[in-house]
């Protein structure tokens, strides 16, 4: 708790319950996104979706960790999160 600057054991929960459903949300919604788009792997060849599959979703999850930190009340903890995972790509915000 000490790393993350959290006080209270209910933070962490909060936290990690955000993770757990960003994580199963942003595959879960990645294939539909694809199918929509008409990229499927009746299409397109596992080399070519499977990659695009993995893209989309890690996309997706960055996202989602903020909507759904936004939802538990722990908006501020992933949007300082999201910053320094940016920062780590390049991207200054």
């Amino acid at each position: 708790m000490t790393r993350w600057n959290i006080n209270r054991w209910q933070d962490l929960l909060s936290i990690l319950i955000v993770f757990s459903i960003t994580g199963s949300f942003s595959v879960t919604a990645g294939r539909p996104l694809l199918k929509w788009l008409g990229l499927t792997r009746d299409n397109l060849s596992d080399m070519l979706y499977y990659p695009l599959f993995v893209i989309l979703s890690f996309l997706l999850y960055q996202v989602f960790l903020v909507v759904f930190g936004w939802l538990f009340g722990q908006f501020s903890f992933f949007w300082a999160m999201e910053k320094k995972m940016l920062r780590r790509f390049g991207i200054k915000i």
